[in-house]
């Protein structure tokens, strides 16, 4: 395809994304044109909008292993369907109506591939009802194709990080920090670049402070704003050196993971081991702070070839300001600042990326970064349901 023609191609598209935090849905209308090196976004409108809470309970249940029938199983993924339907009307009010929705949906589980064959990842908010209920061609289940060939299907967006954040003499990661943290290194903009890419799940993010707030408050508080409530407290580093031995954080990339290994079971344990040092509610949560901060310096110290020369946050956890602290204090003279600094929303980069995702399926384009999932090659990602209004 020639430049110019490159160029004309544009459209507008919702993304929509709910992460391992639940903590509601993410949604983003973008126009977009370009199709690589040329792609260019913009965000015309962003908003998160909650889950009905005894929607949010349910998943959440689910998601820690609760065992339900297929019967309440199809009633839970309806009900998701659903709201992220709704969050798509509602983010285009007022604006000229989007032609393509790229829903990754809520993941409840995620098994990465291991000894025992190919992983298996479940998104509940199924594409064919969204795009009933909205009159929207869309696209869904972004991560099964990936996985198919022998991938994680995870991280999903370095690909997009690579066309939208790269710099032309800077080594950048783009550490996003949702329920779960994962990074895409992505290295200067020259030579063979898009070869030497790397991404991976890092371990818990948001996942492990947000249940341990439930717990300490009997479920008065979902979450430590801006983390004011752990930078009160003082970390247990012992504790955060024992919890550093995990497995998944000696595991080489690729590599991905979830609530099935950071969630209700791994906080209990973490309680567990902290009940001799005598902690005070404030400094567990000081404590578990250090470990999500912790493991991701230690991922890039242990599997990055080069240190980054800048690190962007974005997710939930990059407004969590003594996370981001914790951070810039580990990494030294690594300067960490956000993606809104360079121009991408930092709380709806995620979103944005499944609509440019969406935007790929619907070109024909490959979505994914073999370097990144592990698969052994790059494939169209995400299952595109036609609306059928007239």
């Amino acid at each position: 395809m020639h430049p110019t023609e490159k160029a004309a191609i544009s459209a507008r598209v919702i993304g929509l994304i709910s992460g391992t935090s639940v903590d509601g849905i993410d949604a983003a209308l973008v126009d977009i044109s370009g199709t690589d090196l040329d792609l260019k976004i913009e965000l015309l409108a962003g908003e998160t909008y909650s889950y009905p809470a005894e929607l949010r309970e349910r998943i959440l249940a689910v998601g820690a292993g609760l065992a339900v029938s297929m019967a309440e199983l199809a009633e839970i993924d309806d009900a998701i369907a659903l709201v992220f339907a709704q969050a798509a009307q509602n983010i285009q009010m007022g604006y000229q109506p989007a032609t393509l929705i790229g829903s990754h949906g809520q993941t409840v589980y995620h098994r990465p591939p291991g000894d025992s064959g190919l992983g298996y990842s479940l998104q509940l908010g199924r594409g064919a009802l969204i795009a009933h209920l909205t009159g929207i061609t869309t696209v869904s289940n972004f991560r099964v194709a990936d996985m198919a060939i022998g991938g994680h299907g995870a991280p999903l967006v370095p690909r997009v990080d690579a066309y939208l954040l790269s710099h032309p003499q800077e080594g950048r990661c783009i550490q996003n920090i949702g329920g779960i943290g994962n990074l895409a290194y992505i290295p200067p903009r020259r030579d063979n670049w898009l070869e030497k890419i790397c991404a991976w799940d890092t371990g818990p993010g948001n996942s492990l402070l947000d249940l341990a707030v439930v717990n300490l408050t009997a479920g008065a508080k979902t979450y430590d704003e801006n983390g004011n409530w752990a930078a009160s407290g003082t970390p247990c580093y012992p504790l955060v050196e024992q919890w550093l031995s995990q497995d998944y954080f000696h595991l080489p990339p690729p590599k991905s993971t979830g609530r099935e290994l950071f969630g209700v079971a791994y906080l209990h344990q973490c309680l567990q081991d902290a009940q001799p040092y005598q902690l005070s509610p404030a400094d567990v949560l000081a404590t578990l702070t250090e470990l999500t901060a912790a493991s991701i310096v230690h991922s890039y110290r242990t599997f990055l070839q080069q240190m980054p020369q800048q690190v962007l946050l974005c997710g939930g956890g990059s407004r969590n300001l003594y996370l981001k602290q914790r951070l810039e204090s580990l990494l030294t003279s690594v300067p960490v600042i956000t993606t809104d600094e360079v121009g991408l929303s930092a709380d709806f980069k995620e979103a944005i990326a499944f609509a440019v995702l969406a935007y790929w399926r619907e070109r024909g384009i490959p979505g994914n970064l073999p370097v990144a999932t592990g698969a052994p090659k790059e494939v169209l990602l995400g299952e595109l349901y036609q609306s059928h209004c007239v």
